[in-house]
């Protein structure tokens, strides 16, 4: 549905306002403009809304598209007042989102799982290749006339073929990870989390298992987890002690569930062979962080959805949330508080 309307939902005859804050996919921002009854603000920039135009955005307004870089909590929610019923993040991540204020309230929240599963599981396959084969290293040697001749152990890295690949978090993009790799000739898949999933498990045979023999058995260690209180900071210097010192670790997840210094020492010192980061804490990574420093350290730019279909297809989904919301009526993918 690329179009959405919430007339019905008009409050006395006055349009509903929602503020959106930032330049968002154009087939997203249609879908909220040809939606009668919507008065919509936006912040117009492909940069994120500053915080104090932020809090006066919100103000008074009964909607709110937000991202994944805007931190909604108790003082966003304050500055709404009691008008705001409807929060549509444009990301399946809602780290963001202060939710315990926000289900106090009675606030909706929309998200946008399963639409970006496929891309990021893209993105996680094309990061653990370029990791464990060394093509970032591989490119620069040939622009900086490293590459001289043949040689037997040049620039050799690790391959998937027989392999053991560990999964943390079986979830969506988990699962869409294993299915990506089985073809490259995995001998076996091991996954953790909270619990077993044993129906997101069967089509790869792959084992429940606890963090620690994870770490101590993965050839590659995919990290496709929420960021909870659970899981903050779990890949720590006991995990990556585990780990073998062949095996490369690779994060698509959130950068938190990473401890990022124990994560330099291990990478520094030979405990591990390579690691590959879609997630930092913080992003953007300042350019003077310690791991940009480190030739086994591939690091990308938070871009596991970023294909030009997905994000439309997440923008129009958020409109659609937000406007469901608006009306009262189920969500596309309503985020149950």
């Amino acid at each position: 549905a690329a179009r959405g309307r919430c007339g019905s939902g008009r409050v006395g005859g006055a349009a509903m306002a929602v503020f959106v804050t930032r330049r968002i996919p154009a087939e997203g921002l249609r879908v909220l403009s040809q939606a009668g009854g919507c008065r919509v603000q936006q912040w117009d920039s492909e940069e994120p809304v500053p915080r104090a135009e932020l809090l006066a955005g919100v103000a008074g307004k009964r909607g709110l598209l937000c991202l994944l870089s805007d931190r909604i909590d108790r003082e966003v929610l304050e500055a709404a007042g009691p008008s705001l019923k409807v929060i549509s993040t444009m990301s399946v991540g809602f780290d963001h989102l202060a939710l315990d204020e926000i289900k106090k309230r009675g606030i909706r929240v929309g998200y946008t799982p399963d639409v970006l599963t496929d891309a990021t599981a893209e993105l996680s396959v094309a990061l653990l290749l370029a990791t464990c084969r060394r093509l970032p290293e591989a490119v620069e040697q040939v622009k900086n006339a490293g590459w001289t001749t043949w040689k037997p152990l040049w620039m050799c890295g690790y391959g998937l073929s027989d392999s053991t690949v560990g999964i943390i978090g079986l979830g969506r993009i988990g699962q869409a990870v294993a299915r990506r790799l089985k073809p490259f000739g995995v001998k076996k898949f091991l996954y953790a989390g909270s619990h077993p999933k044993p129906e997101n498990a069967a089509e790869f045979e792959a084992e429940f298992v606890p963090l620690s023999r994870l770490a101590e058995e993965s050839d590659f260690v995919v990290v496709t987890c929420a960021l909870t209180p659970a899981t903050q900071g779990m890949c720590n210097k006991d995990f990556f002690a585990r780990m073998k010192k062949t095996s490369v670790f690779i994060n698509t997840s959130r950068g938190a569930v990473v401890n990022q210094e124990d994560l330099y020492d291990a990478l520094a010192h030979g405990q591990i062979a390579a690691a590959g980061l879609d997630v930092t804490t913080p992003e953007p990574l300042p350019t003077d962080h310690p791991l940009l420093s480190l030739k086994n350290c591939v690091i990308l730019p938070h871009i596991g959805s970023a294909t030009y279909a997905t994000r439309s297809t997440m923008a129009v989904l958020a409109a659609n949330n937000l406007l469901a919301g608006l009306r009262g009526e189920p969500m596309p993918q309503e985020l149950q508080l």
